[in-house]
């Protein structure tokens, strides 16, 4: 490398002999200088040297560049480069004074943990060779305690075994001698004890010990359920269980025996102790379920008490309504619809003013009315699982079934307060087959009704023509009779559990609406050329009253929860864009938009035709006005 001095000299005598046309750019003048000093081997020697070279010359150049005043410059810069190389200098030293000396400590350091870590490997190798001979020592040791161990175990298994049947024999000694005493109350809650340790062995693999338990407890549960329901069955008699007649003989009957509050005491006495017996009831004996094709809501039995009651009443309607009695018509159903409403209505005082008390006081949060009402309601759905299939095909038989069914239906919940959750006729209706059946006959009988009303010397003509503030609309007959059908269909379909089968149901009104749209359209293109006309303005009333109480229905709750039911299937189904499943979920859209769109356009063609034709009159009359003078 050359010194500063060097560099700088040449550069320097240059810069008094160069003009300013000739003068060319900086790095190609420090490569000329470079060569002209060192030679061409020495320029390309290195990267380092080059890029040394080129500062230089750039240093210069900015310090000096073409203002010769600027020479003047030099001493001072030759001072300024000269403390900084002695600063470079002195710091050079410095470090290289300091190096060795960190050098060698790390050195030192690392032989240190070289030395510390062949100890640590001795004491380590020291230690695994004693650990390995006291492991082998001990082996027989602990070969000896873990067959101890395994021993203790066993015998512990056989220590809960022994002390499970110990518990369960205690508890059958105790019921034996609660018997023997006359004890039944208690008895009964020995009873429930036992039935809960068996319902907390339900895990164990012990298939003898649950065994055991299981027929403990059937054994005791027969014989306290027997003499129970034998005594309890003896109250009932004297209270004139079941109350056959209407509710006011039910209070002449009531009213007749001097004891009545002993015999209600002991009524109270006997529901409770059958109440404690559910448990283990209910432990043995599956609930009693149809098909699993009616999708029936999950629910626990009948509580033991109320079955008891039910049991003479179950027993009267198999005998009057299966086999060959004459009671048993598959063509009147209402018979034993009927006859379980009744039941239901004279038993209702007697429930809620004598049983709830004390299920109450017991602490129980059964109703005892919906219970009876539970029970009862189960015998029709068999009947019902029982008969549809025999009826399927005719559809006269099923249309009348379906209608009084749901009259029964309307009956349970409105008057009676039956549940919509528990388990009811329209689980039955709702299964695939009675289902389709239904919306078959539920098309059939609609699109007759509509071919008579439209066929009816009435159809365009309004029931309330003489009423100014009641027809406003001027609807025909026709079209009222035929929302009118729509919403009858609503009514009868509105409590299907299931969402999917509403939906259907809803998909059957949008049908028939389209349908009526197309006859509709149908009879007004043969009115065309009186657009003007009776009938012509007829239809078009009723066209827009069926698109009005359409978007008024879109507002209604159930059509918005039906909106809501539609809006989830079309997600899952990928049937809908993003845009129309948006609409639906913002409820900018309804479920009859389709339909209302369609009606609105038939509305507003037959507007413009009826304009049209006005234009046209009007301007055939405006040319005879001009010939007149």
């Amino acid at each position: 490398m050359l010194p500063a001095g060097e560099v700088c000299e040449p550069a320097v005598s240059r810069c008094f002999h160069e003009t300013g046309d000739e003068k060319k750019t900086i790095q190609e003048k420090s490569h000329m200088n470079m060569a002209a000093l060192v030679g061409s081997d020495q320029v390309s020697e290195s990267t380092d040297k080059d890029d040394l070279s080129l500062y230089v010359s750039a240093f210069i150049e900015k310090e000096v560049g073409n203002d010769l005043q600027s020479l003047k410059k030099l001493d001072k810069l030759i001072e300024q480069m000269t403390e900084s190389k002695m600063q470079l200098e002195e710091q050079v030293l410095t470090i290289s004074s300091e190096i060795p000396k960190r050098i060698q400590s790390a050195l030192k350091n690392a032989d240190e943990s070289k030395q510390s870590l062949n100890r640590l490997l001795e004491q380590e190798a020291t230690l695994s060779s004693s650990i390995s001979s006291h492991l082998q020592a001990a082996q027989p040791w602990m070969d000896d305690l873990r067959t101890m161990i395994t021993q203790i175990e066993e015998i512990e298994r056989h220590l809960a075994y022994l002390k499970w049947i110990s518990q369960i024999e205690e508890l059958s000694d105790n019921i034996q001698q609660y018997l023997m005493t006359n004890n039944v109350p208690e008895a009964a809650s020995t009873l429930v004890s036992m039935a809960e340790l068996d319902r907390k062995l339900q895990d164990s693999s012990c298939t003898h010990l649950l065994g055991f338990v299981r027929a403990t407890v059937k054994f005791w549960h027969k014989i306290l359920k027997d003499k129970l329901t034998s005594d309890f069955e003896e109250i009932l008699a004297q209270l004139h269980w079941p109350f056959i007649g209407p509710p006011h003989s039910q209070a002449v009957g009531l009213s007749r025996p001097a004891t009545a509050p002993e015999t209600y005491t002991n009524l109270e006495t006997l529901f409770c102790q059958l109440l404690k017996l559910h448990t283990s009831d209910e432990l043995l004996n599956e609930p009693k379920q149809l098909p699993e094709k009616y999708s029936l809501p999950a629910a626990s039995s009948v509580i033991l008490p109320i079955q008891v009651m039910l049991t003479p009443l179950q027993k009267r309607f198999r005998y009057h309504f299966r086999g060959n009695r004459q009671t048993n018509v598959i063509s009147k159903p209402e018979w034993y619809l009927a006859q379980v409403l009744m039941w239901i209505a004279n038993h209702t005082e007697f429930l809620d003013e004598k049983i709830q008390p004390i299920l109450d006081k017991a602490g129980s949060l059964v109703n005892a009315r919906l219970e009876f009402s539970r029970g009862l309601v189960m015998l029709v759905l068999e009947k019902l699982g029982a008969d549809i299939p025999c009826l399927l095909y005719d559809d006269n038989l099923f249309c009348h079934l379906v209608d009084e069914v749901l009259l029964f239906e309307r009956e349970l919940h409105s008057a009676h307060g039956y549940p919509g959750t528990f388990a009811n006729c329209m689980h039955i209706l709702s299964e695939e087959t009675c289902f389709q059946r239904w919306l078959t006959v539920e098309r059939k009988f609609a699109l007759q009704k509509m071919d008579s009303m439209l066929s009816s010397e009435a159809a365009w003509v309004s029931q309330y023509k003489d009423i100014t503030d009641v027809d406003e609309m001027k609807v025909p007959d026709c079209a009222e009779t035929f929302m009118t059908l729509l919403l009858v269909i609503t009514d009868r379909y509105k409590n299907l559990p299931s969402a999917s089968r509403k939906l259907q149901f809803l998909e059957l009104q949008k049908d028939l609406v389209d349908d009526f749209r197309i006859r509709l359209t149908q009879v007004m293109k043969e009115e065309t050329r009186a657009s003007l006309g009776f009938r012509y303005c007829a239809i078009l009333n009723a066209v827009n009253y069926i698109s009005t109480v359409l978007a008024d229905w879109a507002d209604n709750v159930f059509f918005l929860q039906l909106q809501q039911a539609a809006l989830e299937v079309f997600a899952e189904n990928n049937t809908l864009s993003k845009l129309q499943l948006g609409q639906l979920a913002s409820m900018e859209s309804s479920v009859f938009d389709d339909m209302i769109n369609l009606l609105e356009r038939l509305k507003h063609d037959m507007l413009t035709r009826q304009v049209g034709h006005v234009f046209r009159e009007v301007k055939d009359a405006a040319k005879l006005y001009k010939k007149d003078r």
